[in-house]
């Protein structure tokens, strides 16, 4: 599907809902009108396999003969509505701290979204990260799939290593230029 470069627009939004099983969702756009596709591959795009309903999107949009669809992703913020004291093992480290750690590439080990939890591994280190459900809501992700590359930050926490925030790897390419 090939978008026409004179009706293509850069549009900002929110999640409404998207299933990566599914492989869709659709966005609201701030400006209102017909809900926009976006596609599991355009997400993939951007470096992510997954995204939280009632995150902010900044996103290119197409009309079609199917109705509007995002063609590319630009940026993606976190729902303004997710705590961010939600996690009780987070709640005693200074936020600084988090904020400062390194960004990391790692791959996902294996994750139970009904669980709500799942663990990776840092390129180089054997030792396992604990990912909380929490902390992707937080990063803007709904979901991670085993063998996915990752970009966390991994602090020392009360029970282990622990990520205090998730992207994509593409993503986090993007985050260094």
């Amino acid at each position: 599907m090939a978008a026409n470069e004179d009706t293509t627009r850069r549009l900002k939004g929110r999640v409404k809902w998207f299933d990566p099983v599914k492989g869709f969702g659709f966005v609201v756009a701030d400006e209102g009108g017909a809900d926009i596709l976006l596609h599991a591959n355009v997400l993939r795009n951007f470096g992510q396999s997954s995204i939280a309903d009632r995150a902010t999107v900044e996103i290119d949009v197409t009309d079609t003969e199917r109705g509007r669809q995002a063609v590319e992703v630009h940026d993606i913020e976190p729902p303004d509505d997710v705590e961010l004291g939600g996690m009780a093992d987070l709640q005693d480290i200074d936020p600084e701290v988090m904020r400062n750690a390194v960004l990391q590439p790692a791959r996902v080990k294996w994750f139970d979204k009904a669980k709500g939890f799942g663990f990776a591994n840092t390129f180089g280190d054997e030792a396992d990260v604990f990912v909380h459900i929490e902390v992707l809501r937080r990063s803007g992700l709904a979901d991670v799939q085993p063998g996915e590359a990752l970009a966390i930050r991994v602090i020392d926490g009360k029970r282990g290593r622990m990520a205090t925030e998730v992207c994509g790897w593409e993503a986090a390419v993007k985050l260094a230029d």
